[in-house]
């Protein structure tokens, strides 16, 4: 969606006002869900979109058409949820009108709240409420309150129509669009499951191979206990794999934190499997981009970079060695628990001591720990912090840990370390989803003026980069934020003092001539011919948008860009290193004042 919104604010998009699209999608905020039979961190999304065209009418009746005519599902066991309304918003009685219309009884119509019922891009930005489809699958109620988005297995959720009218300020106010958008969602793993009669999405082709390639390493069956693991490793290895393939590479900070996370609680599961070789993860790698190669050639051309990370990574825990019996994380955690049960008086001493040095991966600021010092008053309530990191940063299961704890603390309140690790657990799915929503959104991680304005040096970057390195250089990744610039890019060699002094002072000089920066729309082989580069051109239409900054640079780009460059001010490169083998990573920030 992020791509999207300088489109949903009113720009036009070179394709026109109704898109449709399939977007690959990472979320980890709920994590812990995965290993029952439906859900996946990583999935794909359909979708069709209205950029200031069509409104809730036509999406909500084209839904229904497309749900009962093409995809034949019984119009009796379908249940639709609209919004309910609050202080900000009313509720959305026109999108539960249309549905009535359609015909679907009010006793199948539901009115919840936000949580439910209202999306958007961020804390700021374009938002509206939304009306879900769900099907029945005719399995017995929970209970006396069963509705469709309570997630008891009886209803499926299939569709979702966003009526985005709305665009929350920084303050959290909310004013109207310029003009109202359609967003609309199907999950393909869940629909297809669903079409197929099946309650368990790694039972279709989909999966399978996967799952099948898991049962001959681990010589196990895809049966009983066996089955949570073995959809674990299959989702995350999935994950990480079309992760690393769209250039984010395993690491300690941001997005790649996510991908190394995904990886290690992967092998870990394998542990669980009696998989000892960890290597083994790369027979099930090639798996997945064997079974998506055909869709996703990507991942076939990059099969070799996909694995060499993988192998990189698996060597890098083998030396540490933390999700095993006898690492250093469990000797650590049994020296902890020994300290704790002396009666250490410094429960924030005991906290930094023990649990932050393990945070430093998901947590980054002093601000950020002290936020979770209310949570270790006693012993046990340290304890729980401890087996929320085992979990979360090494892999470790919970049962473990908090055996260990009950060797060394007596009396060890399980009570009181499981209220401490819930409310961790908490406010880790809260980090978790704010990540997701900023480092996996196409590159931009909002649309402020400051990201506006990194946008555009990366146009500079990457030509000056040309310029000074070779036309061999090629972007291959980016991702921005309003505190810097990362740019990843083709190149074998690390970068001298000299080459780097030279591209700051290049972009820094095209930032002082104050170059105007222009749009156009063209055909992608115009663009081409024009000289643009389009090392992301399957990512578009045959129509696309060329950014030129004066004559320097052309790139092929959705935007949004700085009218002319001396409103970006001035840049400094702050680091510069390797990424993966023939990659580079260059880091930029706004001079102080810019």
């Amino acid at each position: 969606m992020h791509p999207l919104i300088p489109y949903l604010l009113g720009e036009i998009h070179p394709l026109g006002k109704r898109l449709v699209s399939n977007q690959r999608c990472l979320r980890t905020q709920d994590i812990e869900e995965v290993g029952n039979a439906m859900h996946l961190t990583f999935f794909e999304m359909l979708g069709n979109w209205s950029l200031g065209d069509y409104w809730k009418k036509e999406a909500i009746e084209w839904s229904w058409e497309f749900l009962t005519k093409e995809l034949n599902l019984e119009p009796k066991r379908i249940s639709v949820t609209c919004f309910a309304g609050d202080k900000d918003a009313p509720q959305d009685e026109e999108a539960a009108g249309i549905w009535r219309k359609i015909g679907i009884p009010k006793e199948r119509i539901y009115f919840l709240g936000k949580e439910d019922n209202w999306w958007s891009v961020g804390d700021s930005g374009p938002c509206g409420p939304d009306t879900e489809m769900f099907y029945d699958t005719g399995k017995k109620k929970c209970g006396p309150s069963c509705r469709p988005g309570d997630n008891c297995g009886k209803y499926f959720e299939v569709w979702n129509d966003v009526f985005m009218e709305f665009n929350r300020l920084p303050n959290g106010k909310l004013e109207k669009l310029k003009q109202r958008n359609i967003d609309t969602g199907m999950g393909v793993e869940r629909t297809t499951a669903m079409l197929q009669g099946k309650d368990d999405v790694y039972e279709t082709e989909l999966f399978k191979p996967i799952i099948q390639t898991i049962e001959e390493t681990s010589k196990k069956k895809y049966q009983g206990e066996n089955k949570k693991p073995m959809r674990i490793i299959t989702d995350h290895l999935r994950a990480a794999t079309f992760a690393i393939g769209d250039g984010v590479i395993p690491s300690n900070i941001e997005a790649g934190y996510i991908v190394r996370r995904l990886i290690r609680l992967a092998i870990n599961e394998g542990k669980r499997l009696g998989i000892k070789d960890k290597f083994t993860v790369l027979k099930t790698v090639e798996t997945v981009i064997n079974n998506y190669q055909i869709e996703y050639v990507y991942l076939k051309n990059k099969k070799e970079e996909i694995e060499e990370e993988y192998k990189i990574e698996v060597g890098k825990l083998i030396k540490t060695d933390t999700s095993y019996k006898g690492s250093k994380a469990e000797l650590e955690t049994k020296k902890s628990a020994k300290r704790l049960g002396k009666g250490n008086e410094s429960p924030e001493g005991v906290f930094k001591a023990i649990s932050l040095p393990k945070l430093k991966g998901l947590i980054k600021n002093e601000k950020d720990y002290r936020s979770f010092l209310p949570y270790v008053s006693t012993a046990s309530g340290v304890a729980g912090t401890i087996v929320f990191t085992q979990k979360n940063v090494l892999g470790r299961p919970i049962e473990g840990t908090i055996n260990t704890f009950k060797k060394y603390i007596h009396p060890f309140d399980e009570e009181e370390s499981n209220k401490s690790f819930q409310e961790l657990q908490k406010k880790h799915q809260e980090v978790s989803k704010i990540s997701a929503e900023k480092k996996f959104a196409g590159g931009l991680a909002d649309h402020s003026g400051t990201v506006t304005k990194y946008h555009t040096t990366t146009h500079l970057l990457h030509q000056a980069l040309r310029d000074v390195l070779g036309k061999h250089v090629q972007q291959v990744g980016s991702n921005i934020t309003p505190e810097r610039l990362r740019f990843d890019f083709s190149h074998l060699e690390k970068l001298t003092d000299e080459q780097l002094k030279k591209i700051e002072a290049m972009v820094n000089a095209k930032i002082k001539a104050n170059l105007p920066v222009k749009a156009e729309t063209m055909s992608l082989e115009a663009a081409k011919k024009k000289g643009a580069l389009a090392f992301f051109g399957e990512k578009y239409g045959d129509q696309v948008k060329v950014y030129s900054i004066g004559n320097y640079s052309q790139e092929v780009c959705g935007g949004p860009h700085v009218k002319s460059t001396g409103g970006i001010g001035r840049v400094k490169i702050i680091k510069e290193k390797t990424v993966g083998a023939g990659r580079r990573r260059i880091y930029i920030q706004l001079a102080h004042g810019s």
